[in-house]
């Protein structure tokens, strides 16, 4: 039998011209490497909390947290993809583009965490403690647009300065949360302790840039730039809105409709579930110029290819799910201890969405070289409202199992049901049907 490697090696093949393969193995093993060293020390700390906090203190942190990240989208006013666009074609006007983008995300900042504080008050008018926590990492809002530096190096092709720093000020703020833990501290030191990590990034960014960039003029906002940014950005606001919906409202509806203990229990088995989820982006993300490449030799090969990558998506999700479904207990309980041990069902089913993230994932390039760009916000608007409509539904009567049947037919139908429904996109719909329903395996 052949080993998983080279099965793996072999689907590749499929997708990517061989001599590009090895270049191919080696980026996505590098986007890995980065990855699962800065997520696996975030999700050591995690658990080391989890187990601290527990269930119930743990879920109204992860409220909190999944609450804040709802209004994110607002704060950095949708300007990434057309700031580093932007910054390559003009490089002539870094200092005006860099410097308005700050200013605007200062604006968005701030405009954001005034609606936290009117919302939250709103949701929680008699819990004190929710109230603060959630105020305080509102303010990382406010800092927000030290994110326009990380597109400065990004438009730079530089970005292992970034990676340098936030990897710095993770290993700094994991060694404070667990000299926290050690000392008991009570839950809003951790809220402090997450707003303040924000901030130390930040300075390193903005101390970073001021040593590295070569412009003397650094502070030159424009009103015509700033009219310009705007004009292409707000259609990105509401797409971020959505895919943030989409991801974090069913923690937040949780807490809501239910206790913070429900938060902690699902939340817990998420933080495992989505774990392996930058594995389908960074396949994706390597074997992306060799389809493009491919579209502009033959349309079938173009198809060829990404039926095998959906084929891949598939694979790879399944084998993955199977092995968690099946151990979940084991897992939940081994990692964050018996107060968790609820979560071993909520991960057994959780962990196959991922299926329909690798899809979905594979698919929006699709979108984007088919000309679809419109579509894929407007399934992520889709897949957000049906997952906020069945959470109201679902969570009264069925509790937490109610929240995971949202979230997987939500996640479903924004991954693979809604190319059903239109003429341009039935084509990957039919593509992604016969990847699961494994029809590689049998067909001529």
């Amino acid at each position: 039998m052949p080993s998983l490697k080279n099965q793996f090696q072999t689907q590749l093949k499929k997708i990517t011209d061989r001599p590009g393969l090895n270049k191919i193995l080696q980026n996505t093993g590098w986007l890995f490497a980065d990855r699962v060293l800065r997520m696996g020390l975030a999700f050591v700390v995690t658990i080391w909390l989890a187990r601290y906090l527990g269930p119930e203190q743990f879920g109204l942190l992860n409220f909190a947290m999944a609450f804040v990240a709802l209004f994110g989208a607002i704060a950095t006013v949708g300007l990434n993809s057309v700031v580093v666009r932007d910054l390559v074609k003009f490089p002539e006007k870094t200092s005006s583009i860099l410097s308005t983008s700050i200013s605007l995300q200062i604006l968005g900042g701030l405009i954001t965490f005034s609606l936290i504080v009117l919302a939250i008050h709103f949701l929680k008018p008699e819990d004190a403690l929710a109230r603060a926590i959630a105020i305080i990492l509102g303010l990382s809002m406010v800092v927000k647009f030290s994110e326009t530096i990380k597109y400065w190096y990004e438009s730079q092709v530089q970005s292992k300065f970034v990676v340098w720093a936030e990897s710095a000020v993770l290993v700094l703020f994991a060694a404070i949360k667990i000299l926290l833990i050690l000392q008991q501290a009570p839950l809003i030191s951790f809220a402090w302790a997450i707003f303040a990590e924000t901030v130390v990034l930040a300075i390193a960014l903005i101390i970073l840039y001021s040593i590295q960039s070569k412009t003397s003029k650094i502070w030159q906002p424009q009103l015509c730039q700033a009219k310009t940014l705007l004009r292409e950005s707000w259609p990105l606001i509401l797409s971020g809105l959505s895919v943030m919906v989409y991801m974090r409202i069913d923690q937040v509806m949780l807490g809501q409709m239910l206790n913070n203990e429900a938060v902690g229990i699902y939340s817990a088995a998420v933080k495992i579930s989505e774990m392996w989820y930058f594995v389908p982006i960074a396949i994706v993300a390597s074997v992306y110029p060799a389809i493009i490449s491919s579209k502009e030799k033959s349309e079938s090969l173009y198809q060829q290819r990404m039926q095998n990558l959906y084929d891949l998506m598939v694979y790879i999700s399944v084998f993955v799910a199977l092995i968690v479904t099946f151990s979940a207990d084991w897992i939940v309980i081994s990692l964050f201890g018996d107060a968790y041990s609820e979560s071993g069902f909520v991960l057994a089913v959780h962990i196959w969405i991922g299926l329909f993230v690798s899809l979905g994932v594979a698919s929006s390039k699709w979108f984007l070289l088919e000309n679809l760009s419109k579509l894929i916000f407007y399934r992520t608007l889709y897949g957000a409202l049906l997952n906020v409509l069945l959470n109201l539904v679902l969570i009264p009567s069925f509790g937490i199992k109610g929240c995971l049947i949202a979230t997987l037919i939500s996640y479903s139908f924004a991954a693979l049901w809604f190319d059903a429904f239109a003429k341009k996109t039935r084509k990957a719909f039919v593509m992604k049907i016969r990847a699961l329903i494994f029809r590689s395996l049998y067909a001529a």
